[in-house]
């Protein structure tokens, strides 16, 4: 209520003195010619009752301000597993002038995309975190090498033209050029690739999250911690080098994009970790392997189409995300030869929920299934599909020698048995995943200026 009244630069005194009524009596002698002046032949009573009147509504205005409620109703998004927020704006009577009283635009108050499933944190036991303490010294004798010298780091620039030198113009019309022979179905592969990549301070936030391996002050020396930076530091350049690129490609809508971006990092991500590193550093490892597959595919249709300069940026992005994998992989291996009991429980629960895409909650403010739409095109164009969800899935089964486990509870035995034979399940699904995905309707994409993308083909450059 202050906050109201306060701008319209009111205090609740002020505000019954200056929307109280507007008269004085005139000067002795004057004629009284005023709209708003009582008439001279008004009795004192009347004088007294207009100005209580007048009174009275100033108080409530001032201490009791009644404001419009406008309600927008949740939409609901993806089968349920997102919607939007219920939205409650407010005008207020009170103008911006403490002399007049308007009603005010309507605001609605921001409203990203949000996660709707139960969230549970702090799963891990306490004692447990002693584990990772015990593990520092292992991970930087055995983690951190896996990070390169920044000196010895390729950058972005490395990769585009040159717009400080002199033949700047060649090598623009020359990326352009190629660009032109590259399809839209492709660029909304690419364009979701790279918004996946620039919502990192999402993923450094959640990897901040785990217990006993967060960066308890921003700038802690311990080895978890350094990691996360490092590992945060070398990601950033896959998102830059990506949103440079189809800037200056010409093809893509990056007002829209930005959009979609902004949207995505205000909604966050909960994949389901629960503040607890067995799960966070599960998922990391089968996340890095798909981005290493989805770079991977997008280089080689690049590749493809005759871009071979475009396919060295997503080929040289896919090298990265295959390092950071081993190194999540290989915490993960050791996790399984301290505690294969608690490793394989959680490895078996993560897959119970099924692994999230980081941009799962995408959105550019127009389509409500972006990501549904967008994960069509990556599966049509074999960029990401079913069939790659199982590969990784497979991969990891064999890289962390699951099926060789002994010694298990018994709930550690049926955690094992689900995991090993998960593989075949999702292997008869995958043909049913790309048979829809063909059948998909083509469907407009802000991205590429409203095209649209989907289907058996889709627009040329």
């Amino acid at each position: 209520m202050w906050l109201l009244l306060n701008s319209a630069g009111l205090s609740p005194l002020s505000a019954s003195r200056s929307l109280a009524p507007l008269w004085k009596e005139p000067p002795k002698g004057q004629k009284d010619n005023n709209f708003f002046f009582l008439k001279k032949q008004e009795t004192r009573e009347k004088k007294i009752k207009l100005w209580g009147d007048w009174r009275a509504m100033a108080l409530r205005l001032a201490f009791r301000v009644e404001p419009f409620l406008c309600f927008y109703p949740p939409k609901s998004r993806r089968n349920g597993h997102v919607s939007r927020s219920p939205t409650v704006s407010m005008a207020s009577t009170i103008g911006s002038s403490s002399s007049t009283a308007k009603v005010g635009s309507q605001k609605k108050s921001f409203s990203p995309p949000k996660e709707v499933h139960v969230q549970v944190t702090h799963s891990m036991p306490p004692q447990k975190i002693e584990i990772f303490q015990s593990l520092e010294d292992w991970a930087e004798n055995n983690i951190l090498v896996h990070l390169k010298p920044v000196e010895k780091c390729w950058q972005p620039q490395d990769f585009l033209p040159d717009m400080s030198s002199e033949g700047y113009e060649v090598q623009l019309n020359e990326l352009r050029e190629r660009a032109k022979e590259l399809p839209d179905d492709y660029f909304v592969c690419l364009v979701g690739d790279m918004i996946t990549e620039e919502a990192l301070p999402t993923y450094q936030t959640m990897l901040n999250t785990l217990d006993g391996v967060r960066d308890e002050t921003g700038a802690s020396p311990t080895s978890w911690a350094i990691w996360t930076r490092a590992w945060t530091a070398e990601e950033n350049r896959h998102g830059d080098l990506l949103n440079r690129y189809l800037y200056l490609s010409g093809r893509v809508d990056m007002r829209q994009i930005e959009k979609t971006i902004q949207y995505l990092i205000g909604s966050g991500m909960d994949p389901r970790t629960e503040n607890n590193p067995y799960l966070g550093f599960i998922y990391t490892s089968f996340q890095e392997r798909a981005t290493f597959i989805s770079h991977g595919n997008t280089a080689r249709h690049a590749k493809e189409k005759g871009d071979l300069k475009l396919a060295q940026i997503c080929g040289i992005i896919a090298s990265d995300e295959k390092r950071h994998e081993t190194a999540y992989t290989k915490i993960v291996e050791k996790l399984f030869e301290i505690d294969p009991d608690g490793t394989v429980l959680a490895f078996a629960d993560m897959m119970r929920k099924k692994i999230s895409m980081p941009a799962h909650l995408m959105y550019d403010g127009r389509d409500d299934n972006l990501f549904e739409h967008f994960s069509s095109v990556a599966q049509r164009l074999g960029v990401y599909t079913a069939r790659d969800y199982a590969d990784i899935l497979e991969f990891l089964v064999d890289r962390w020698k699951v099926g060789e486990l002994t010694g298990l509870s018994g709930e550690g035995k049926k955690a094992q048995d689900y995991v090993c034979t998960l593989v075949p399940r999702i292997r008869r699904l995958e043909e049913r995943a790309a048979g829809r995905a063909k059948l998909k309707p083509k469907v407009p994409f802000s991205w590429v200026f409203d095209r649209e993308v989907g289907g058996e083909g889709s627009r040329e450059g």
